[in-house]
């Protein structure tokens, strides 16, 4: 499914609230397409949805450790281990400095994936507040709300810890993205701090499926990478 299909349908929305009944006759893929038409807040995964990337497999092939670290993080998106455990192994392995990150976003800068910029300009201009919830990194994820002109306080992501001297010290594990669960109670929070009725999130791993619920709708996003445990959890 690509983003300018999720775009289309909802041009067609109607906006008005359906009645109970009318949504009991709903397949649970239509149920999903009309949380979304009527949507007050999308979350987005950012990696592999938004962006092309993965972030952090990107970083790790700057940094001379690709491989290793593509294999922990396809293990990490189809759930074979927990989300920490994985995000741990990684930047363990990486171990990415100050001057490191700052070199890669200016050579890398990151790729769109096609459709998202006109999706959420269509959602901003229907009143949506758009968020970007990810096991990423906020560094790395900073240049891509700009460029959705979404606001840097819609960010949900994890933060690097460095020595004073630049050197990589961790991450901060308080940070609800850095562990499996962590999206679900960042959903949760927003929406018992804004009062979203009709919450929705996208995404294509595992950390996006068991977000719904809380959610009231996910939407499993293939256009990247399908990732066929997701597809499984995904109604649309």
């Amino acid at each position: 499914m690509a983003l300018y299909s999720l775009k289309s349908n909802l041009q067609y929305a109607t906006l008005k609230t359906l009645s109970l009944v009318s949504i009991s006759v709903m397949s649970p893929q239509q149920t999903v397409q009309e949380l979304f038409r009527t949507a007050d807040c999308v979350c987005f995964d950012v990696d592999s949805t938004v962006i092309q990337d993965e972030g952090i497999d990107e970083l790790a092939k700057f940094c001379g450790k690709g491989d290793e670290v593509k294999r922990l993080t396809a293990e990490a998106m189809g759930g074979n281990m927990t989300f920490q455990e994985a995000l741990k192994k990684r930047l363990d392995i990486i171990r990415p400095n100050v001057g490191q990150i700052r070199e890669f976003i200016e050579k890398f800068p990151v790729r769109l994936t096609p459709g998202i910029t006109e999706l959420v300009k269509e959602l901003h201009e229907r009143g949506v507040i758009v968020y970007l919830v990810s096991g990423g990194f906020r560094s790395l994820i900073e240049p891509v709300a700009e460029r959705l002109n979404i606001p840097t306080i819609n960010i949900f992501a994890n933060r690097l810890k460095f020595y004073f001297n630049g050197e990589y010290a961790g991450f901060d594990e308080n940070e609800p993205t850095s562990r499996s669960g962590g999206k679900g109670l960042v959903v949760r929070r927003l929406k018992e701090l804004h009062g979203y009725q009709r919450l929705v999130i996208v995404g294509d791993g595992a950390t996006d499926a068991e977000a719904s619920p809380p959610a009231d709708g996910f939407i499993g996003f293939g256009g990247n990478v399908v990732r066929d445990e997701v597809k499984k959890k995904a109604a649309w």
